[in-house]
């Protein structure tokens, strides 16, 4: 097939499984299958290609992150079953006080928490965001619900252990160590700076609590109709029946299980997740320094390294809420883990069909040394994606495929596809999102704040991280 008439049908490949996803409701999953079969068949690779190819991408995706993803969600599940983020940022409003705490929950979110389902932690950590916005001023309903949503999209595309960071690594080739250390270096300025840009604006007159706030009456509980806290989640939930001998009971293990945990110093409950972290980056710099020693590469492999904070996360628990609980995080965690592999291995497929079908030489013969061109082509397909279908992860890896077999010829380290693929899929997190949804009623915003907050706040930080990586593309 001619040169033209792969470009045509690679566009209308892509185009279909928007338009399958948003118009008709389709699953993201199946439209992606259909976008890669579709793709295969109209550039030649033939029936029993298209298949293996299909096939093919998605088991070599699994096989890069399945495992990693699937440690990193579980973490994540023990970790919130413990209250460690409800702790955190507590310990943060103690450390920083309350003006900088946007910064800190949002650097916090963006480097830290990425092992625990979006979703999850921004349930969990919202409603502690809003009871903290008061404390910080006139506008500190704006500023926390940026940073939340700045540090949660920025996390999960371009920090390990996000799902997103991880599914690009293992489509690009890029070592998890390299990832850890890269997206560090960039998701650091890229929070603080946005969070900074956007506290101007909301200082200087562009939020209005009266359209931009939602407001509520509170509802005063009497005296007499306590509220207890849930061990798990650290919310409330009305009093049990005291007169029940066994509502009694579960409420007297509750209580007990919620003391022992706060009698469990914060350092214990992240030290594994930590270790895990810490492990990575190790093997990493040792690469780099071109240092050899078995034990240790034994050990920083990524999936060895989070084995190791799994383990240790699971201990870590039993001795904190109980066996049962962590039992119960478990089972939750592999439900959420789910439905993540199943979109970044069909994601995984899609990239694959797409390289197949040759799309990669032909782009090649269009770029030269020029670095920054590729990066800002593969940056505005991915924001273009983004837009089109609300979903962070598709259209990252989408827009990395793309780019992903002509790196080489560019030498182009495809670390930098990456995180201009990871930058351009936080453009325009809007009303497509599940997270604009959540930030809207969970921080009490109208729409319109929650455009401000999430969808500007993001797509500032989406494009604050491009002008950063293309600097980075010549040093790396």
């Amino acid at each position: 097939m001619s040169d033209v008439g792969i470009l045509i049908n690679t566009a209308i490949a892509v185009a279909a499984v928007v338009l399958l996803i948003v118009r008709f409701k389709f699953n993201p999953v199946v439209s992606l299958v259909v976008g890669s079969a579709y793709l295969g068949l109209t550039t030649g690779l033939g029936t029993a290609e298209t298949v293996k190819v299909i096939s093919t991408g998605f088991g070599d995706i699994m096989a890069e992150v399945g495992l990693l993803i699937a440690f990193g969600v579980l973490m994540g599940a023990m970790l919130k079953e413990m209250g460690a983020i409800q702790r955190l940022v507590g310990t943060l409003l103690h450390v920083f006080g309350p003006k900088r705490m946007p910064y800190a929950l949002s650097l916090t979110i963006a480097t830290l928490l990425q092992s625990i389902f979006l979703d999850v932690l921004l349930v969990i950590s919202a409603p502690l965001a809003r009871n903290l916005a008061p404390k910080v001023g006139r506008v500190g309903t704006a500023r926390m619900a940026t940073a939340l949503a700045i540090g949660l999209e920025c996390g999960i595309v371009l920090m390990v252990p996000g799902v997103g960071a991880l599914a690009l690594a293992g489509l690009l080739g890029v070592p998890l160590g390299k990832m850890l250390i890269c997206g560090l270096i960039l998701v650091i300025p890229t929070v603080a700076i946005s969070v900074a840009i956007m506290s101007f604006l909301f200082t200087r007159g562009w939020w209005n609590p009266e359209k931009d706030e939602e407001h509520f009456h509170q509802t005063v509980v009497d005296d007499e109709e306590e509220t207890w806290t849930d061990g798990g989640s650290g919310g409330t939930a009305p009093r049990p029946d005291a007169g029940g001998g066994v509502a009694q009971a579960q409420r007297t293990e509750a209580v007990t299980a919620e003391r022992t945990q706060h009698d469990r110093p914060l350092i214990l409950l992240l030290a594994p997740l930590l270790v895990s972290l810490l492990l990575i980056a190790t093997g990493a710099i040792l690469d780099i320094a071109d240092i050899s020693n078995p034990v240790v590469s034994f050990v920083s492999e990524p999936l060895i390294a989070l084995l190791i904070g799994l383990i240790g996360t699971s201990f870590v628990g039993r001795i904190t809420v109980g066996q049962h609980r962590v039992q119960k995080a478990i089972a939750s965690g592999f439900s959420e883990s789910g439905q993540i592999l199943i979109l970044t291995g069909v994601g995984g497929s899609l990239a694959a069909t797409i390289a197949a079908a040759g799309l990669g030489d032909i782009l090649g013969q269009y770029f030269t040394a020029n670095h920054a061109a590729p990066l800002l082509m593969v940056w505005v397909i991915a924001a273009v994606l983004h837009v089109a279908v609300g979903s962070v992860t598709i259209s990252a890896i989408t827009a990395a495929g793309v780019l992903a077999p002509i790196a080489p010829t560019l030498g182009l380290d495809p670390v930098l596809i990456a995180l201009a693929a990871g930058a351009g899929s936080l453009f325009a997190v809007h009303v497509t999102s599940n997270t604009f949804w959540l930030l809207q009623s969970l921080m009490g915003q109208t729409t319109r704040g929650t455009l401000k907050t999430c969808s500007v706040g993001v797509s500032v930080a989406s494009v604050v991280a491009i002008l950063l990586v293309l600097p980075m593309s010549l040093v790396l």
